[in-house]
């Protein structure tokens, strides 16, 4: 008899093959359709929670609004973006650019301690896919026997009903999810008022929204798991950044193995068999056809539905749960009990200081900008013995407030300003206002041909809300 240890090598060779192609395909290349079995157990109703959680965030925060502005918007279209309430314009764009780069780091340094999270538990196809569509799918056509025996036969009364039943619920579906989608891109004023005119009005914006239509039905009607196995990159990243130390979902196979059918009042180690009775549920309830007794492969989301489909399998059989969990490569290959490490623990406050260093930089802007910049060909010019230079200062207000605005020169000391209208300017929230200044000094202050001046502008109470750098011209000077 071969030893446990022995033969774990040898089915490691043997399953080989399924890294040669991709699970949802046959030899042939064709498309084999995922009936996955519908699951149930504590994971499944801590994501159903989440899911909850997230469509709500999903469908309810177009409405919201901080002081007055959208929690999220992205007008592309317009340049009109908030983030959290907080406005942001194209002299933000390298904040944005840094929160992008930010963002990369933290999605690669979270996948390398907890593997695959975010796949399984928060990406909006898995929540829509697995929470939505699938839930009513379940609803329509039953449970993963059912739907394949639906399938098998024949298109008669029953076939034809339930499937236009279900086809049209997932186009209602989609579009709903598209008017949503088009409220953080214009506004949900916008949509409504769209909705409210109609194609006549809106004919371009209506077949937009029908083409987006068309897309998330197709992804979750018919192209579903593929998106997870062959489209998006996130998966292809995890060969790189996973190593024996990240947490994902496992098989432990040194418990496993040699799996054997089940028999009742066996000695299953005397005879050198492991506690996998070979089922096969961790295998029919995977959302993306794979078997998690493999390892880890490209396909899997980590969802833990075939952890609560094996605890339930040992809760019968009498031995304990967690042959399918989460833990990592090491920990399963040296049987030890999963420890939050030195290494997770200098990650996990890293990324909490990405996090804050992100939320630093959208913070830290600022309620306005100025620039004051001397307009192209313009020159200084003396008179009674006072040197005038004129600038076009531009203010950008970032918030919704109305702003009663002055201006100070900082340094040098004795300038002189001179407004084309009111000393006192006014401006609306989230405004662009522009205008021109003179600004005169003594000549004998001036002592470069270009100086360097600081302006300053205040509010109505008195605080300094900016200021501006800038060089103020003069007739040459000979410096001895």
């Amino acid at each position: 008899m071969s030893t446990p240890s022995s033969t774990i090598k040898t089915s490691e060779i043997e399953n080989e093959d399924f890294r040669n192609s991709v699970g949802t395909m046959d030899e042939s290349g064709k498309r084999k359709w995922i009936f996955p079995r519908k699951p149930k157990g504590k994971y499944t109703n801590y994501r159903d929670y989440t899911s909850y959680i997230l469509l709500a965030l999903f469908f309810g925060l177009p409405f919201v609004k901080i002081n007055n502005n959208p929690f999220l918007l992205i007008n592309v279209i317009d340049r009109r973006f908030f983030i959290f309430g907080q406005p942001f314009y194209l002299q933000d764009f390298f904040i944005l650019a840094l929160g992008a780069v930010t963002s990369v780091i933290f999605v690669m340094l979270f996948t390398v301690v907890f593997g695959r999270i975010f796949c399984g538990w928060l990406c909006p196809q898995t929540v829509f896919m697995e929470m939505v569509f699938r839930k009513i799918e379940y609803w329509i056509e039953g449970d993963r026997n059912k739907q394949m025996k639906l399938d098998r036969q024949d298109w008669d009364a029953e076939k034809i009903r339930k499937r236009v039943l279900k086809w049209s619920v997932f186009i209602l579906i989609s579009l709903v999810i598209t008017h949503f989608m088009f409220m953080y891109i214009v506004g949900y004023e916008k949509v409504f008022q769209i909705m409210q005119e109609g194609p006549e009005a809106h004919s371009l914006k209506f077949i937009v929204m029908l083409c987006f239509t068309a897309v998330f039905y197709f992804i979750f009607a018919w192209l579903r798991e593929q998106v997870c196995t062959l489209i998006c990159p996130y998966g292809r990243l995890q060969g790189v950044l996973i190593d024996k130390q990240t947490i994902n979902v496992y098989y432990d196979f040194k418990r496993g193995e040699n799996r054997s059918k089940w028999r009742n009042n066996e000695d299953r180690k005397s005879t050198g068999k492991g506690d996998c009775i070979d089922c096969h549920q961790c295998v029919v309830v995977c959302p993306t056809g794979i078997d998690i007794r493999n390892g880890q492969q490209l396909e899997c989301i980590n969802c833990t539905a075939c952890i609560d489909a094996c605890d339930e399998v040992m809760e019968k059989v009498g031995m304990p749960k967690g042959l399918i969990r989460y833990a990592t490569e090491a920990e399963i290959e040296n049987q030890q009990k999963f420890a939050f490490t030195s290494r997770m623990a200098v990650t996990t406050v890293f990324l909490a200081l990405l996090i804050g260093f992100l939320g630093f930089l959208m913070y830290d802007r600022g309620s306005m900008e100025a620039k004051f910049i001397k307009p192209a060909g313009s020159t200084f010019f003396i008179n009674n013995g006072k040197i005038t230079n004129t600038f076009t200062y531009t203010f950008l207000n970032k918030t919704n407030q109305k702003k009663i605005l002055s201006i100070r020169v900082m340094s040098p000391k004795n300038a002189e300003i001179n407004f084309f209208g009111s000393d006192k300017i006014v401006l609306k929230g989230d405004e662009i206002l522009k205008g021109n200044i003179n600004i005169t000094f003594p000549e004998e202050d001036i002592k470069l041909s270009k100086q360097n001046i600081v302006i300053a502008v205040f509010d109505e109470t008195g605080e300094m809300v900016d200021s501006y750098e800038t060089t103020f011209e003069g007739p040459f000077k000979l410096l001895l």
